[in-house]
């Protein structure tokens, strides 16, 4: 995939729902790995009418806070057609820069890797946010942990040098973002995927 390719994908996505986004250059390392976690993610679905098999968000936690790693992922033309910022799980963060750790334990604070369908949707405190159900070992009990995608009105839009805020757990995202993601979502007549890896 060319980056041509990728920045007209998210140009077309921003034209419909009047938003702008900031482009980040990939390189082949990077496109390689979210092309391979689109693999297993249709593998999972294949067959499986309850899952969205169109598209699927996909978070890189190797990738630094700061900087976009929400991908919304074509899993039909194998593209990235838009992507955020996300902040992970405040006791996932260690005390080596760029090294994170994660757990699947109540009042652990850390994000949970793994595959999530995304649920109903309610209003909680922060506004209108969405379940999450894991669908592994390592996330089984983020319902119970109350880990939910929502948005937090301190993350910012545009990728920055230095860390983002921290979550209690759940992938946080920004407010505009979070319009183009819940929009997907609620338009969605089956469950979307979601993939946290690292």
């Amino acid at each position: 995939m060319s980056i041509v390719m990728l920045m007209f994908s998210i140009k077309i996505l921003s034209k419909n729902t009047n938003d702008s986004t900031i482009i980040s250059v990939f390189n082949n390392a990077t496109e390689e790995k979210l092309f391979n976690r689109a693999k297993i993610i249709k593998k999972f679905i294949v067959n499986n009418s309850k899952y969205n098999n169109e598209i699927a968000f996909i978070i890189d936690m190797k990738i630094m806070s700061g900087k976009n790693r929400f991908f919304v992922y074509d899993l039909k033309n194998n593209v990235i057609i838009d992507q955020g910022l996300v902040a992970h799980g405040i006791g996932s963060q260690t005390q080596t820069e760029g090294e994170l750790i994660f757990s699947n334990e109540p009042n652990s604070l850390s994000t949970s890797l793994g595959k999530y369908s995304i649920g109903s949707s309610y209003n909680g405190q922060f506004g209108k946010s969405y379940k999450l159900f894991g669908l592994e070992e390592t996330n089984n009990k983020a319902f119970a942990r109350n880990i939910v995608l929502h948005k937090y009105s301190k993350v910012p839009f545009g990728e920055q040098e230095s860390p983002i805020c921290k979550s209690f757990g759940c992938p946080m995202i920004n407010v505009e973002f979070y319009k183009r993601i819940e929009k997907l979502i609620d338009n969605s007549k089956t469950n979307i995927i979601l993939d946290i890896f690292y």
